[in-house]
């Protein structure tokens, strides 16, 4: 059972960083192209180095491995929200690992492009592990399977083998997140709020490219 009133009590929650994000999940499933397998993706999970959870390793120095280099500052500034909080660092360790496994264990087919970094490591951090404790990701298998299927969405690629609409139906079975009554009422107001705010964004452009027109 997950206890929302720690989500209530808190001026800034996990949940709460996910949130202002602004992530349009409903644009995001028409753009995703053909990604891994779950049953590799689900290999990988299981097969975590206990150094990528251990909370005296900083998310930056793994994040710096990945990109050769310091992280961009947008993954820099997830990372620094999440590595103070235990189950979103460790959560955002499992995202790194899933990139860094690539190299570790050998190529995912297709490989996970770092371009949707940012907001894949911050599902798995805020989204998904304030919810499911991110140690159940990697022993229980429908948890593991929802963490696996989050990461690529974010990522920007569907299981290998589905279709985007087979994808989406499955994912909202396990979405533990939607699955709750009172985060669900949470997630379809975040939905709303992203919708309208986008329409004002559209109305806006129009606006403006009516006003060069006639200029």
């Amino acid at each position: 059972m997950v206890d929302l009133s720690r989500f209530r009590k808190q001026r800034s929650s996990p949940l709460d960083a996910w949130f202002e994000r602004g992530e349009n999940e409903e644009a995001v499933w028409n753009g995703l192209a053909s990604g891994p397998s779950l049953d590799e993706l689900g290999s990988r999970l299981s097969s975590i180095p206990r150094d990528f959870l251990d909370p005296r390793v900083s998310l930056r120095a793994i994040t710096g491995d990945l990109y050769g280099g310091a992280p961009r500052h947008e993954l820099t500034t997830v990372l620094e929200q999440a590595q103070p909080i235990d189950a979103s660092r460790r959560g955002a360790a499992i995202a790194l690992w899933l990139w860094a496994s690539e190299e570790l264990v050998g190529p995912l087919e297709p490989g996970i492009a770092t371009g949707w970094a940012p907001r894949a490591v911050a599902a798995l951090a805020f989204r998904l592990a304030p919810v499911v404790d991110p140690a159940e990701w990697l022993t229980d298998a429908a948890r593991r399977e929802e963490a696996a299927r989050l990461f690529l969405l974010w990522c920007g690629y569907l299981p290998a083998g589905e279709t985007a609409s087979v994808a989406k139906s499955l994912w909202e079975r396990h979405d533990s997140l939607r699955r709750n009554a009172a985060m669900q009422a949470m997630l379809a107001d975040h939905q709303h709020r992203v919708e309208v705010t986008a329409e004002l964004r559209k109305k806006a452009a129009m606006e403006a490219a009516a006003r060069y027109t006639h200029e």
